[in-house]
């Protein structure tokens, strides 16, 4: 008798009906089904995916943590979140590869370095580590910077950030979905999610491609496709869908020991465990599903990183991808429960900053749905505040998505 394959989660058949259908099986969806069955004892759960755990914005992104963010809404959340990372490996027994190994941001010009400065004194006022630092003390960080007066755009300073660092994404993924389904919960691949039923205002049923279930609560943790989740229940949320490209390098010795960055150039890079070295650029400034990168940006990101690192000339690249970032007009995120369709719970709008909130995210939305209470920590985020027009200030430039259809 053959030996049946070991699996990170259980195989089970899907039920008809569910106390909460969770769409979406990236880092979002399963740590909120993880707390809620830890937590809560809450484990009548079924995670729907249409692909595979992990496939979208968890698996296409460049593994960054921090919390050095702009506001006051923001800044205690990912402070929580990335002190969580520690505990939850320990909790899990499952190595995720949590490497603190800070974050510098440089500052190519004036009206940079004095929008860094705010965001280090908000900071420290809230007590995050962040350092406004100059040239020859960003060299002093990373050696292979040219901080010479002969750049295009010379490096006048830089912000740094010792907490941050990078997480293994695919190991987050793992531990998370064989540790939720130890606990009873259902996870579902595969599976396509074709509509949401409601009844008198509130969440009844959700309609897949492998048939429908029953349930009174919905979490739609889906990232880019969260607009086309709300649709469903016809919520218009004020989401406009972005890639983002990034690329990886052939392995190289060890050199690069924390994550570079430039808002001026667009430009963020680390160096893997494996020696690779990854990079990204901002989001394309268009809405688009296209998961594909494109020659213009394989030749700004070249551009970009042999003026920073003119070490990095001769290298050569592996391989390239495209996440979806679900952008919010004020890159904040929405996470709410009271809204006109009861039973309706909202994990989206998270940008590019959706891996690196994912467990953090998770516990308080499954406080949330749990006691259909909203945490503290989370009121700032909810879905009224654009009709209130109550914006939060983190993004730290204007950028235009477009009308909002």
């Amino acid at each position: 008798m053959k030996k049946e394959k070991l699996r990170v989660y259980r195989k089970v058949s899907l039920k008809k009906s569910y106390d909460l259908v969770i769409i979406g099986g990236g880092i979002h969806g399963l740590a909120a089904a993880y707390f809620l069955a830890k937590d809560y004892g809450f484990t009548d759960i079924a995670i729907i995916e249409k692909n595979y755990v992990g496939y979208g914005g968890s698996g296409r992104n460049t593994t960054i943590v921090r919390a050095n963010q702009r506001t006051k809404e923001n800044i205690p959340l990912y402070n929580e979140g990335l002190k969580l990372w520690p505990k939850l490996i320990n909790d899990l027994n499952f190595n995720m590869m949590f490497m603190q190994c800070g974050n510098l941001d440089l500052a190519h010009c004036e009206e940079t370095l004095n929008s860094l400065r705010v965001t280090v004194l908000t900071d420290q006022f809230l007590g995050i580590e962040n350092h406004i630092i100059d040239a020859k003390q960003c060299k002093e960080i990373v050696p292979q910077l040219d901080i010479s007066s002969q750049a295009k755009w010379p490096i006048l300073g830089g912000m740094y950030h010792p907490p941050g660092g990078t997480v293994r994404h695919d190991a987050v993924v793992w531990g998370l979905s064989k540790a939720a389904s130890h606990l009873g919960v259902h996870i579902h691949q595969g599976t396509k999610v074709t509509g949401i039923k409601t009844e008198q205002g509130r969440i009844s049923g959700v309609e897949t491609d492998q048939g429908d279930i029953k349930t009174k609560k919905v979490l739609n943790a889906t990232g880019g496709y969260s607009p086309l989740i709300s649709a469903f229940v016809g919520l218009r949320v004020p989401i406009h869908v972005l890639p983002l490209q990034a690329i990886v390098s052939e392995p190289l010795k060890p050199f690069l020991k924390t994550v570079v960055s430039s808002i001026d150039y667009d430009f963020f890079s680390n160096q893997t465990l494996r020696g690779e070295i990854v990079c990204g650029s901002d989001m394309d400034h268009w809405p688009s599903y296209s998961t594909s990168t494109s020659a213009c940006y394989l030749r700004h990101q070249a551009q970009i990183m042999t003026e920073v690192m003119p070490c990095l000339k001769n290298i050569r690249f592996m391989r390239q991808w495209a996440g979806l970032t679900d952008m919010t007009p004020d890159m904040a995120p929405i996470l709410d429960g009271n809204n006109p369709v009861k039973g309706y719970f909202m994990d989206m709008g998270w940008g590019y900053f959706g891996f690196k909130s994912g467990p953090i995210a998770g516990r308080y939305m499954a406080e949330f749905i749990a006691t259909d209470e909203c945490p503290e920590m989370v009121l700032p985020f909810r879905l009224s505040r654009y009709r209130n027009h109550c914006f939060l200030g983190e993004t730290a430039r204007p950028v235009y998505y477009g009308p909002w259809n």
